[in-house]
Formats: C-alpha cells, structure tokens, sequence
C-alpha cells in the first residue's frame, strides 16, 4: 500500500514537472520574441526537464495501473467453435431477390401470386 502511494506521489511530481518544463518553455518563446532574437531550439535544461518528466509520469503510471491483461485472439477464441465463429447475425439478410424466385411470392404492385393462372 505505500509503494502505491509512493507511486501515485511520484506521478503528481512528474505532472507537475512537465508543467512547470511547459511555461518554461512558453516564457523563453516570450523571452526570444521581446529580445527579438531568432532560436528555433529550446534550452538543454529545458529539453531535460520534460524528457525527465515524460519518463517519470511513464513509469509511475505502469505501476500505478496495475496488470494488464494479454493480447491474445487465441485466448478468447479458445471456446468457440467454427461453427460459432461463422455465425455472423450483423450479416444475415433477408430482404433480397432470391424470394421472388419462390412460387409462394406475392408481388406487391400487382397483388398477385405467381400461382396465380393469366387467363
């Protein structure tokens, strides 16, 4: 329980750190525009801060989180049959052509069966 809390403490520190990287950063950008100097780079201490952090917030959030569960198909599909797996109820139709080949078809403008005699 107190490494937990250990862990949890270390992921606020390296929120907090990242933030603080973040405004550092905005305030040199501000800094370079009133100086009117031209850097397209960020100061090394900077660049440390936030890697740090990143890695930082990184460990502490697997450790927080706790176990993670395998990402295997086999393991869910382990149960199941063919024929359980071929069965897709998404791809049944049953609105189609096919039906107006039956001798049983009704055809909707006319009203009549294909039973039906022409005379």
């Amino acid at each position: 329980m107190a490494l937990l809390a250990f862990n949890k403490l270390l992921l606020v520190i390296g929120f907090v750190c990242l933030i603080h990287a973040a405004y550092s950063a905005a305030q040199h950008r501000t800094y370079l525009r009133i100086t009117e100097q031209e850097s397209s780079f960020l100061p090394f201490d900077i660049l440390l801060q936030a890697i740090t952090s990143l890695f930082l917030i990184i460990y502490s959030l697997l450790q927080v989180v706790g176990d993670f569960k395998e990402i295997r198909a086999a393991v869910d599909l382990q149960g199941k049959s063919w024929e359980t797996l071929s069965n897709i109820p998404s791809f049944y139709t049953f609105n189609h052509r096919g039906k107006a080949l039956s001798p049983l078809y009704v055809n909707p403008s006319s009203g009549k069966s294909s039973l039906d005699s022409e005379d």
